[in-house]
């Protein structure tokens, strides 16, 4: 298959250009907002470039008000948001992007997401552990692929899996790879020599007794792999 043209990096608020590449802070659904704001914060003063608000259980109103607290203090970070599973929330709250999953987007149709998000914005897309989906999303103008469950997963232990391997052979599409899924700091270091670009990491970050330290330390590592 044919190497697919690589997408302009996305331009920020700031007029500066965002490199899809880091480690990605996903939040957690149940935290209340005065917390959740503190462990972003802490994530951010440690370096992650990229925070992914995700919620799936509370109502409108408060993932709203939410989403826009997580904007402000990623915004004071120089910092990049992606809202998980709502195009809508992103594009009414200003965020950076939007991150869908299967039957997430508009209408089902990625091509709506991206319409929808426009060129500016960052939009990622979940293919599991299929490249077909990765061939999709490519086709549809998506900026970066993300495929898990990489490990067994505490988050979502119900989850596919996706092959190791995997990593690499979605680079022919020419996008980002995000790697999520049961991922620490221990098996991190294989992930991202197997190809990852992006690492979506909940829980052995905010779990994390020093939540700015262990931020640091998988900025480290792909500082390292350079």
């Amino acid at each position: 298959m044919p190497r697919m043209a690589e997408r302009p990096k996305m331009p920020t608020t700031g007029g500066e250009t965002v490199k899809l590449r880091g480690l990605c802070a996903v939040t957690l659904d149940d935290m209340l907002l005065p917390r959740l704001s503190a462990l972003v914060k802490a994530a951010l003063d440690g370096g992650a470039p990229f925070v992914q608000y995700r919620n799936k259980s509370a109502p409108r109103a408060l993932r709203r008000a939410q989403a826009a607290e997580m904007l402000r203090i990623c915004r004071g970070a120089g910092a990049s948001l992606i809202i998980n599973d709502d195009v809508w929330l992103a594009v009414e709250i200003g965020a950076d992007g939007a991150h869908v999953g299967r039957g997430d987007a508009p209408g089902g149709s990625l091509l709506a997401a991206r319409e929808a998000l426009g060129p500016k914005r960052i939009l990622g897309v979940s293919c599991y552990d299929d490249l077909g989906l990765a061939e999709e999303a490519a086709k549809a103008g998506a900026d970066y692929v993300a495929f898990g469950s990489m490990f067994p997963s505490r988050t979502k232990p119900d989850t596919t899996s996706a092959p190791m391997e995997i990593l690499d052979q979605a680079r022919r599409f020419g996008l980002p790879v995000d790697a999520i899924g049961g991922i620490t700091l221990e098996n991190a270091p294989q992930l991202i020599e197997a190809g990852a670009d992006m690492l979506a990491v909940v829980s052995d970050l905010f779990d994390a007794m020093d939540i700015k330290a262990r931020a640091e330390a998988y900025q480290n590592l792909f500082a390292a792999a350079k």
